[in-house]
């Protein structure tokens, strides 16, 4: 392997343990929606099981009603309260050491301390995938990758499943969506606003209303500009041109795209996160494999895994919706 800088080869100074603590927040920082989730105490753990239950409830209780003096009330049993089932996705990305970098590195002929960097990329790796994965439908690597809002909020809502649930089937399984083409033409900054606002109203529902909008460069560009002279910022003495979060309503509006974004092109995810969970496994919460460390039989070198488990759930996919072209 060749090196950037051919004086200095890439030798391990420290050990992957040292910062195995810090791997889940670097993950969390690298896209937005995992941030807002775990902000929002939407990151819940579960520590076993052959795949992840998120329990909804899906019809009304059909007992209640109006009654009049000795009456009798209906107490029928009501099916009311299921779940929808996701499998536990797997990800992981090996460190090497070797036996001759180990020396190398020992003692006073020390020259750098690059293990940090070599965690370092494996971290921003690994932080890369999940977030590449979030915007994903499932399928990537013979269906290995995260349950991703293309899944749950796909173009066609009425087709396919998530969670097990048939959207065909249940109607409030069924995310809403906004074609700009097909809905008054291509989005502009002198139509954002309009487009927004019908996507905004068709999720309500009560106090259930979309709390983050997350956009790529296209629709951050029209907003922007779109909103640009009235200065409707979260934070009104620090806003300026390119802030990274402006208010809709009450709604943060956040661009996921920037340099290398997963955001898809002209899409804008309306999402109510209180419907949305983060769910790690306990004790697979990107961090070591056990044993840290794994000796080659027939080679001078042993390897540490970063190890992920888990998978994105949902509890309310009627409140998320996807504004395209």
């Amino acid at each position: 392997m060749a090196f950037a800088n051919a004086a200095i080869t890439d030798i391990i100074a420290t050990t992957i343990q040292n910062r195995s603590k810090e791997i889940a927040d670097n993950v969390t920082k690298n896209n937005a929606l995992l941030a807002y989730l775990k902000k929002g105490g939407n990151q819940k753990t579960f520590s076993g099981g052959s795949s992840i239950m998120q329990e909804l409830s899906f019809a009304e209780n059909g007992n209640a009603g109006w009654y009049s003096g000795y009456e009798t009330l209906p107490v029928a049993l009501q099916d009311v309260i299921s779940a929808a089932e996701y499998q536990i996705k797997q990800a992981a990305c090996p460190v090497t050491i070797s036996g001759l970098e180990e020396l190398q590195n020992a003692g006073s002929e020390q020259m750098i301390d690059l293990m940090e960097a070599r965690i370092s990329v494996a971290e921003s790796t690994m932080a890369n995938l999940v977030a590449a994965s979030i915007y994903s439908d499932g399928t990537g690597s013979g269906g290995k990758e995260i349950d991703g809002l293309l899944k749950k909020v796909p173009t066609d809502p009425t087709t396919g499943s998530d969670g097990g649930i048939d959207r065909g089937t249940w109607t409030f399984w069924r995310s809403k969506i906004l074609k700009a083409t097909t809905s008054g033409g291509a989005t502009t900054k002198d139509n954002i606003q309009d487009y927004f606002n019908r996507m905004w109203a068709s999720l309500v529902r009560g106090s259930d209303r979309p709390n983050l909008i997350v956009v790529d460069n296209v629709y951050w560009g029209f907003f922007m500009a779109s909103v640009q002279a009235q200065q409707r910022f979260t934070d009104s003495g620090t806003a300026n041109r390119g802030f990274v979060s402006i208010k809709y309503m009450d709604c943060d509006v956040v661009l996921d795209g920037g340099i290398g974004g997963f955001m898809p092109a002209s899409t804008a995810y309306f999402l109510n996160t209180k419907y949305l969970f983060w769910r790690p496994h306990s004790a697979r919460n990107f961090v070591p494999l056990k044993p840290g460390d794994r000796y080659s039989v027939n080679q001078d070198a042993h390897v540490t895994i970063l190890a992920f488990a888990g998978n994105l759930t949902a509890s309310g996919l009627q409140f998320q919706g996807k504004m395209f072209e």
